[in-house]
């Protein structure tokens, strides 16, 4: 009929594709299911089970024992730390590396992604080298009675070590895909270089940035190399939750290991759909446009 229009509705890819297709995509997401399913779904789902065999009373028992409270505590101390300090490293270094010009910053990048390729054993035994008896700063902390080797401060020095890449990491790459322009403008309308940050820099960055603490916060508590490396394993004092799990393990209180190992994987699960809800959010804020009022 003459004045009407006709639209093709475009297809969704593979919905009407041929048969050899449909059977390569179900395959593929198949191997994908059975992957997932075998080593990341039963392996959570063995730790469950193997810390509720015996019952929810020797469940809480292992929780509450003074051993698991006292690691409990200094993996979120280690945590309370290390995760606030490498946020504002994080911030301040990516605002520079993205809204500034000057000599050596491939050198700080390169410094930056330097813990993720150092294996943690290998920083844990360098603070050792310079923190320990023997080592180059040894003498002068044991002779003004400081410890950090084997003590707290040798911990959080190398969780923050190993995990002061995540939030500069995620903040580069926004910053950079957002450039300078609405800085510049700031500083054209005559705010200063804080009022900028404040108000301009970091309200565009804000789920990036929770989304680089997340990450930051999940490998503090569940560091194992460095702070094996740093702590002596003294139990009761200078354990975290993973070394404690360790020694429960090799002693065969298997029930104790995986009751502590539980809350592990309940902070991995956690940090999973945090992880998801920050990535939904960044996908939405990237496509919905600047708008600048007056």
């Amino acid at each position: 009929m003459a004045g009407l229009a006709f639209t093709a509705r475009p297809r969704k890819p593979g919905a009407n594709g041929k048969p050899g297709q449909r059977v390569t995509q179900a395959v593929l997401i198949g191997i994908a299911v059975l992957f997932l399913g075998i080593f990341i779904v039963l392996p959570l789902a063995i730790v469950f089970s193997m810390a509720l065999s015996q019952g929810w009373a020797a469940y809480v028992d292992a929780l509450v024992e003074p051993d698991a409270i006292s690691a409990i505590k200094l993996t979120l101390l280690t945590a309370a730390i290390t995760v606030p300090a490498n946020m504002i490293f994080g911030l301040l270094a990516a605002w520079a590396i993205t809204k500034f010009e000057f000599r050596g910053k491939s050198f700080l990048i390169t410094l930056i992604d330097l813990p993720f390729s150092v294996s943690p054993v290998i920083s844990g035994l360098v603070f050792v080298l310079l923190f320990g008896l023997q080592g180059w700063f040894g003498p002068w902390l044991q002779e003004h009675d400081l410890k950090v080797v084997f003590a707290v401060p040798g911990i959080v020095l190398a969780t923050m070590f190993v995990t002061f890449p995540f939030v500069a990491r995620e903040l580069i790459p926004i910053m950079q895909e957002q450039g300078t322009e609405e800085e510049e403008a700031a500083f054209t309308l005559g705010a200063s270089g804080w009022q900028t940050f404040w108000r301009v820099t970091l309200p565009n960055v804000k789920w990036a940035l929770l989304y680089g603490v997340l990450l930051c916060n999940a490998r503090a508590m569940g560091e194992f190399g460095a702070v094996s490396v740093v702590s002596g394993h003294i139990r009761g004092h200078t354990n975290t939750m993973p070394l404690h799990v360790e020694i429960l393990y090799n002693e065969y209180n298997f029930v104790a290991a995986f009751a502590v190992a539980s809350l592990l994987a309940l902070l991995a699960i956690v940090t999973l759909i945090l992880k998801s809800v920050l990535e939904w959010k960044l996908a939405r804020d990237r496509k919905q446009p600047i708008v600048h009022t007056a």
